[in-house]
């Protein structure tokens, strides 16, 4: 790798970033994370454990956050395994761009049971992990920008086959900015 690598892609003021923001703050906080979790599982995890077989960490990580939302577990246990487990992978893997931006999105995505803004988490960190993994690690700053395009597309689709139309119980979100 010969040129430093954005840890995240995108940004909160892209238009197909701002779309599924607004998508995020018509649901719940049990519809946000359920959609991260799975999101993520079936398209991010994959990426961690093809480059780095046998480390179960992010995906304990992703096991507990699902543990949390069906009350089997208390919020500190699935803090602890995000921080010291997940969070410590991520940091164990400078070297390794898509499976440290993997693992980053995992501990934010499982995060997201206790603040739903994490769920950008999925899509900055994700995005990343997806771009880096498919077109490695010299391209132009433009093709990753567009593989994130992409890929934040058919998130934000993922997202609407589970929306719940006119959610009851919107998750309240202060993005920040």
């Amino acid at each position: 790798m010969s040129k430093k690598l954005r840890k995240t892609l995108g940004g909160r003021r892209d238009p197909h970033i701002k779309s599924l923001m607004r998508l995020i703050e018509t649901q719940s906080k049990m519809t946000i994370s359920n959609w991260c979790i799975d999101y993520a599982k079936k398209n991010i995890l994959p990426i961690f454990e093809k480059h780095c077989p046998g480390d179960n960490r992010p995906r304990r990580t992703l096991n507990a956050a699902e543990d949390w939302l069906a009350g089997n577990v208390k919020l500190p246990y699935v803090k602890n395994i995000i921080l010291n487990e997940c969070h410590a992978a991520a940091r164990e893997l400078e070297n390794m761009p898509a499976a440290q931006a993997a693992a980053r999105c995992c501990g934010q995505v499982a995060a997201c049971i206790h603040t739903p803004t994490h769920s950008l988490g999925l899509v900055f960190y994700g995005t990343a992990a997806i771009a880096y993994d498919s077109a490695g690690t010299l391209e132009k700053p433009e093709v990753y920008g567009q593989i994130a395009k992409n890929e934040c597309a058919k998130m934000e689709a993922a997202l609407r086959a589970v929306a719940v139309t006119n959610e009851e119980n919107p998750a309240k979100i202060n993005w920040n900015y």
